[in-house]
């Protein structure tokens, strides 16, 4: 006997959506039932917020931590010269406080879409190695650094093209954490944890390459494929994920992830489930969750948990810290990743 899906259904998500219904003649695929802990905390203290959030989900880190032989932090520096839409260094220094006692090395990495030294001069990141030397924290720049690993995504006729991820952010070795802002996207909604890394990645030239090229804007070739290429790049990403901080204590709206105005929130994010700290930042910055096609997606192929009654929110309460962010004016055109295509290849065979 045939059964009736929504598509809300099909990926796990519980309730019906109006907009798409699936007929299905066999019984539902299982969904992602891993259970998930979030911390969320509400200050006026950014650093001091960063640093108890991690605390909060210590017991859940800790174990794969210190089997680790160092860590990597990775930052959000999409912008080299705006700190709204950086990383901000105190952020860091929370992180950076909280593994004090672990004793583990620290490299502070990035491949930003401009100049990666900029940013770090710019927003204060050179003054870490001496504020923690006890940490032996190194600042790298992935693009100089220039080493890699090839995976395929899609482009703008579905073809695949090869695209050079940080081989640094591929190591067995390190314990990585993503430090990530609540901000909203002008491609894909809104840009949390997942985002951070999966576009973080992929390397452009470094500034000494006479020759210019960014495996970046392959990520780029239509509403569809960018949400369908970055679950791709999570896929090879998951298994290194140690756990993710989104700073919210000031967001962007907006026109983000560059562009938009400042949310004085006042809140930190962190998790080992990115997907599920991802879920509890778009719900506190008013985000219908159903918009956010690669979250869903990383939910549906199981690196991580999306739907909320799974997961467990330590710290504030989610009614608590909710806001309405404005979202980037192109959000019609963006959601038109959720309806049919218009344009189809033929049907053969």
């Amino acid at each position: 006997m045939g059964q009736t899906m929504t598509r809300r259904q099909w990926l796990g998500l519980g309730a019906t959506l109006p907009w798409m219904t699936r007929l299905a003649a066999q019984p539902p695929i299982p969904t992602y039932d891993r259970p998930a802990r979030v911390a969320l905390i509400r200050g006026d203290d950014r650093r001091k917020n960063i640093y108890e959030a991690l605390k909060l989900i210590e017991r859940d880190i800790s174990p794969v931590l210190r089997s680790k032989k160092y860590v990597i932090i990775k930052p959000n520096n999409v912008s080299t010269r705006n700190p709204l839409a950086s990383t901000h260094a105190d952020a860091l220094r929370g992180i950076l406080d909280f593994l004090e006692p672990y004793r583990k090395p620290v490299v502070i990495a990035e491949s930003s879409a401009g100049n990666t030294w900029e940013a770090y001069e710019t927003f204060g990141y050179t003054a870490l190695p001496n504020e923690y030397k006890r940490l032996g924290v190194k600042l790298v720049d992935l693009n100089s650094e220039g080493l890699f690993e090839v995976i395929h995504v899609l482009d703008a006729d579905l073809h695949p093209v090869p695209v050079r991820l940080a081989k640094r952010l591929l190591d067995p070795d390190a314990f990585i954490i993503c430090s990530a802002i609540l901000k909203t996207h002008n491609t894909v909604v809104a840009t949390l944890s997942v985002k951070n890394m999966t576009l973080g990645a992929p390397l452009r030239s470094g500034p000494k390459d006479p020759n210019k090229w960014n495996d970046k804007r392959n990520y780029h070739g239509g509403v569809r494929q960018t949400h369908y290429d970055m679950l791709l790049t999570a896929q090879k990403m998951r298994p290194y994920w140690g756990a993710a901080v989104i700073d919210g204590f000031q967001g962007m709206e907006g026109n983000g992830p560059s562009s938009g105005t400042p949310v004085d929130h006042r809140i930190a994010i962190a998790s080992a489930d990115f997907v599920a700290a991802d879920r509890v930042g778009i719900e506190a910055m008013g985000i219908n969750p159903e918009w956010v096609g690669y979250l869903i997606y990383c939910h549906q192929h199981g690196l991580g948990q999306y739907d909320l009654s799974k997961i467990t929110i330590e710290g504030e309460k989610l009614e608590a810290v909710r806001r309405k962010y404005l979202l980037h004016n192109d959000i019609d055109r963006q959601l038109k990743w959720m309806g049919p295509m218009e344009e189809l290849p033929p049907k053969l065979g």
